[in-house]
């Protein structure tokens, strides 16, 4: 079935991308009548990215507990995501809150990997690639990294900023650890069809 909850959930997280990144080029100059305050601004983005990242989760659960999985859904979720982080991460360098060359190495990762688990998954090796342990906790500290530097203004003593700048440097490290043993697994194959 193609219009399912998961792929509902996923298509409203693609059309949520455009919302939150607009949302950070609203005038914010004092001068004009339209202006929207800086903290304003931070802590809607923040939680449209959020609610889109709970759509990512939501659509994978309800996917599983419902028997709901279709093959455009195992397309468009992977893609869902990617267009999330990477959109986030272009906003995120273009307001000088994440370094060019972390945004770089994660969106790097981010092709890698998809085009290897594609190959792998074309000659019938999809389960050498599979989600590993690995990912998922590079995933959740990106998720988490994301959702701080989007915010960006302390909450309160908590210093939003600072632990949001350590978690995407220990996300990109992540990143590249977690790639070295996606290809890792992979290497067995990709050995033997250079052959």
């Amino acid at each position: 079935m193609l219009w399912n909850v998961p792929n509902i959930l996923t298509v409203l997280r693609i059309a949520l991308i455009p919302l939150f990144v607009g949302i950070f080029y609203l005038p914010k100059d004092a001068m004009t009548l339209a202006a929207f305050p800086a903290h304003w601004v931070n802590l809607t983005a923040t939680l449209i990215f959020a609610l889109a990242a709970f759509t990512d989760w939501l659509d994978g659960y309800w996917a599983r507990k419902f028997n709901q999985m279709s093959g455009f859904g195992a397309f468009l979720d992977p893609v869902a995501d990617k267009l999330m982080v990477v959109a986030a991460l272009i906003v995120l360098v273009d307001l000088s809150r994440v370094s060019a060359a972390v945004a770089l190495i994660i969106i790097g990762r981010e092709i890698a990997i998809s085009a290897l688990r594609e190959w792998m998954a074309n000659i019938g090796k999809s389960s050498n690639v599979a989600v590993a342990l690995i990912g998922k906790i590079k995933t959740a500290a990106q998720m988490a990294a994301i959702v701080l530097l989007l915010h960006y203004d302390p909450i309160n003593n908590f210093p939003v900023k600072e632990v949001g700048d350590w978690l995407i440097v220990i996300a990109a490290i992540l990143t590249l650890v977690s790639m070295a043993y996606y290809l890792k697994a992979a290497w067995p194959v990709m050995k033997d069809s250079m052959k």
